[in-house]
């Protein structure tokens, strides 16, 4: 659903842009890497908490042990794992929508 929105009103603020399913389709581990550092955001916060991929591989416990690295492979494994909607230009990127985030960013 809050894939629906930002699509939405990307569409409807005239901001171009390209979709990527990332289910099928996720970004590298480098991608991923240079998202994060775009981001500002702990890691962490790219997980798709939710997601049953998460659940039931019970990351909510292992990943205080895993390294940035491990953390960035896993998540470029499993396109489920990714929170979304993931929006990113090669210098800004937000994770979720918000609408005032994406105004603020975005226009």
């Amino acid at each position: 659903m809050t894939c629906r929105k930002a699509k939405s009103w990307l569409e409807k603020n005239g901001v171009e842009y390209n979709e990527i399913h990332i289910s099928e389709n996720p970004p590298t581990k480098e991608q991923l890497s240079e998202i994060h550092k775009a981001s500002g955001l702990d890691l962490k916060k790219f997980f798709n908490t939710s997601g049953l991929v998460y659940r039931s591989l019970s990351l909510k416990d292992k990943l205080s042990t895993m390294s940035e690295d491990q953390q960035l492979e896993l998540l470029a494994s499993n396109g489920m794992l990714i929170k979304r909607p993931l929006a990113w230009n090669g210098e800004k990127a937000l994770l979720g929508f918000k609408e005032t985030e994406y105004q603020d960013t975005w226009l």
